[in-house]
């Protein structure tokens, strides 16, 4: 029946005026580039099992504490979760690169430049509330995030023109030029809000009412800060989409919260909750131990995947003026020994990071071809000049412990600065001033990290110390960029496109809450965010991303850190997956609950 509707409505397409069918394609789907991988009748995505049963209830761990549901602004701490509680226009597919597929939306209308997308809304799609979502709640979504939503939201859609309700089940995005085709598929991942329930509540105000929400999951109960249940809807208007089946299997999904990781691992064990994605070798490797691993009451895994695991890294504060210049940035770099790290820390469970898109075919590994050499040629004198002429690797040393080269190395960069040694303190040579970092941190874990960073630091005649501060309070301080240097990340897509500009772009230099936490303003970097996000297709994107990494990395504006392409899981044995699991994602919510175990 559905393909039927589809043939009739591409008809109508052509007989319509302004809509041809030789430039505007009427789709269940949308790729960035190339084809659809499912047809317009799949009936539901390779990696699910369409018969899973339903039931159950399932608890994982959450760090830190709560004090809003409302996740969509800067401020508050918002409960773990509440993605569960929404729908979007379009549902990603993780077995393809960047694929979408009708949610919300049963088809869209895009011309071949994509200068705009019109969404055909499900008339069948409801909130919670039995009430329709509509063409209204679409332009309402929009307009509310942009204005009053968390600054990422402006930047990460600052080329939509307009958004415009056609009619009750009709809304059409008009962007401000046909470059940036990523947009037509951004635009349908964003989590739609009711107009009705937000229209006369503060929207900009963290607050504990349970909202209103599309998604298969509605609140059913919490204890602020200490735990949220959710609940499956028995009423989801989407449960039988192809795009849903065989997902949202447990009927309750309940995240406690713990102060800090290691009273949650002793938790795991006690069997107090079930699922855990471990992101700790050291525990990794000695504390998954004990009667329950030993009988197999508890499952452990590796398991591989596809994802690039951009940039993990010590994240050096641009907005100072001990940090602006690229040659101290450099010299600190030295003196962080990621081998001896690895190999007495990690059990040598992770490979350096040398680039911002690692582990994916966008990293600049090797020297730039011509083709992107055309692309780096008019900001020559612009950018560090090893751009065109090395390749970057972040320094390396023989894992011994005595780095005493590259610390000689870092002490020329510093003098080089403007920095000089008195009584084996680093001072500046124009106010006498010591050089002083504080590492920000809010997890104990990583202070085993962190402690022999600062002992070589120390080593430079740099005072160092360690401030460990609570998960709220760290929160405040990043969206503040109140920070030296913190441990934090840049995660990539296999399609990366409009978030770069959130992520390096001059615009959320100082705007408090963007993701540019290094505080870049750099021309040359915003003109590389902006013709990324224009590429015209999958071969621009690959070469204009690595151009964009070759300047982030010889900026030197962060010290690379580590990566590992595996998800480290352990579960309760109540859990059984799909034979066949999605190349980009976990794949967590397609899990089912033994039907042995639903009582457990």
């Amino acid at each position: 029946m559905r393909s039927i509707l589809l043939g009739l409505y591409a008809l109508l397409l052509f007989l319509s005026p302004g809509l041809h069918a030789d430039n505007v394609t009427l789709s269940h789907g949308i790729a960035m580039h190339g084809d659809l991988k499912y047809p317009p009748d799949f009936q539901h995505f390779d990696y699910v099992n369409p018969q899973a049963p339903k039931g159950g209830r399932v608890v994982e761990s959450a760090l830190g504490t709560f004090d809003s549901f409302n996740g969509f602004i800067v401020k508050g701490t918002p409960a773990d979760g509440l993605g569960l509680m929404y729908d979007s226009l379009l549902a990603r597919a993780h077995d393809e690169p960047f694929s979408l597929y009708g949610l919300i939306a049963e088809s869209i209308e895009v011309p071949n430049d994509r200068g705009w997308i019109i969404y055909n809304l499900r008339s069948e799609a409801t909130f919670s509330d039995g009430q329709p979502i509509t063409a209204e709640d679409v332009v309402f979504t929009f307009d509310t995030l942009r204005s009053k939503g968390a600054p990422f939201y402006k930047a990460y859609y600052a080329d939509i023109d307009k958004v415009e309700a056609l009619n009750k089940q009709r809304v059409k995005f008009t962007f401000k030029n046909n470059l940036n085709r990523e947009l037509a598929l951004i635009v349908g991942e964003v989590s739609i809000l009711p107009k009705h329930y937000w229209e006369n509540r503060d929207f900009d105000k963290p607050s504990l009412d349970i909202p209103l929400g599309s998604g298969p999951y509605t609140v059913d109960s919490f204890d602020a800060g200490r735990t949220i249940t959710y609940k499956r809807r028995d009423d989801y208007w989407a449960k039988n989409l192809p795009v849903v089946v065989g997902k949202n299997n447990f009927d309750y999904r309940i995240y406690d919260y713990y102060r800090d990781n290691t009273v949650a691992m002793e938790a795991f064990k006690a069997g107090e909750y079930d699922f855990r994605q471990e992101n700790s070798s050291k525990r990794w490797a000695t504390s998954y131990a004990g009667a329950a691993f030993a009988d197999g009451k508890i499952v452990v895994k590796e398991l591989e995947h596809q994802n690039p695991t951009g940039m993990q890294a010590f994240i050096l504060n641009n907005r100072k003026a001990k940090f602006s210049d690229p040659l101290v940035r450099q010299a600190l770099a030295l003196a962080f020994d990621f081998e001896w790290t690895n190999k007495n820390i990690f059990y040598n469970a992770y490979k350096r990071t040398h680039s911002f898109f690692s582990n994916s075919e966008m990293a600049a590994t090797e020297l730039p071809t011509e083709a992107e050499l055309k692309i780096l040629e008019p900001l020559r004198g612009q950018v560090p000049p090893e751009v065109f002429t090395k390749v970057y690797r972040a320094p390396e040393t023989k894992g011994d412990g005595r780095i005493y080269t590259e610390l000689r190395q870092a002490k020329r960069l510093l003098l080089k600065a403007g920095w000089e040694f008195k009584n084996g303190k680093l001072v500046s040579k124009q106010t006498g001033e010591q050089f002083v970092i504080e590492m920000l941190l809010y997890s104990p874990a990583f202070e085993r990290v962190v402690a022999p960073f600062i002992r070589n630091l120390e080593r430079l005649g740099i005072e160092s110390s360690i401030r460990l501060v609570d998960v709220s309070q760290y929160i405040s301080r990043l969206r503040s960029f109140d920070f030296d240097i913190v441990v934090s990340g840049f995660g990539q897509s296999s399609s990366p496109g409009n978030e770069q500009r959130d992520y390096w772009h001059s615009a959320g230099a100082n705007t408090e809450g963007s993701r540019n936490l290094i505080g870049i303003s750099n021309p040359a970097v915003d003109h590389l965010v902006e013709q990324l996000i224009q590429s015209p297709d999958r071969e621009q994107l690959v070469l204009r991303t690595r151009a964009l990494d070759r300047v982030l990395q010889w900026n030197h504006y962060v010290i690379p850190q580590y990566h590992i392409n595996k998800y480290r899981v352990a579960y309760w044995d109540k859990f059984a997956m799909p034979a066949q699991r999605p190349k980009y994602d976990l794949g967590f919510n397609t899990w089912w609950i033994k039907p042995d175990q639903e009582n457990n």
